[in-house]
C-alpha cells in the first residue's frame, strides 16, 4: 500500500521511497558572511543547485519575490539535502559589499576585490538584474573566451563562490 501511495503523491518520474514532512520555520536560520541573493530566478532546478552550491562554500541564500519555491519538488531534489543546512536570509538583510554578476560590461570577476561580508547578486537568465538593484553595487562579469553569450545562473553563482574561496 505504501509504495502505491508514494507514487500517487509524487510529482517525480519515479516515486520516492521516503517522505519527509516539515514546517518552513524548521529550516535553517542565521547569518553567514557570504550570501547568494537571487533575483527572480524562477527555475526550481537552478534554485536548488544554487542552494547546494551555497552549502558547499558555506554561504547563505536570499530569494527575492518571484523566485522559485526552494521547497518545491524539483528545487528540493536539486539541492541534494542542502535545503536543510543553508540558511535562507531575508532579502533586505544581506550583508556588506554587494557584487552584481552581469553578463556584459562589468569588471572581470578575477580582478575585483572581494571582501567579506559579501553578497553576490544573481538575476534571472531572461531578465538579468534591474538597474535599480545594481546602482550601488560593484558590477562583475565572468569572461567567456568561447562563443556562448552567457552562463547559466547556477554556473555563474558557483564560479563566483569558487573565486571567493580560491583567494
Amino acid at each position: 500500500m505504501l509504495p502505491e501511495l508514494l507514487e500517487e503523491a509524487s510529482t517525480l518520474g519515479h516515486a520516492p521511497r521516503v517522505v519527509g514532512v516539515f514546517r518552513r520555520d524548521d529550516l535553517p536560520q542565521g547569518k553567514r558572511d557570504v550570501v547568494l541573493a537571487l533575483w527572480r530566478v524562477t527555475d526550481p532546478g537552478n534554485v536548488g543547485t544554487l542552494m547546494r552550491t551555497a552549502d558547499a562554500f558555506g554561504a547563505a541564500v536570499s530569494l527575492s519575490k518571484e523566485c522559485a519555491d526552494p521547497l518545491g519538488p524539483r528545487a528540493t531534489r536539486a539541492s541534494a539535502g542542502a535545503l536543510f543546512r543553508v540558511p535562507l536570509v531575508e532579502w533586505d538583510s544581506t550583508p556588506g559589499n554587494r557584487v552584481a554578476l552581469v553578463a556584459h560590461g562589468g569588471i572581470p570577476l578575477a580582478d575585483l576585490a572581494l571582501e567579506r561580508p559579501l553578497t553576490f547578486l544573481l538575476g534571472s537568465e531572461r531578465e538579468g538584474l534591474p538597474e535599480s538593484l545594481v546602482t550601488n553595487c560593484h558590477k562583475a562579469t565572468i569572461p567567456l573566451p568561447g562563443e556562448a553569450e552567457s552562463l547559466n545562473v547556477a554556473a555563474a553563482g558557483a564560479i563566483a563562490l569558487y573565486e571567493l574561496a580560491r583567494r
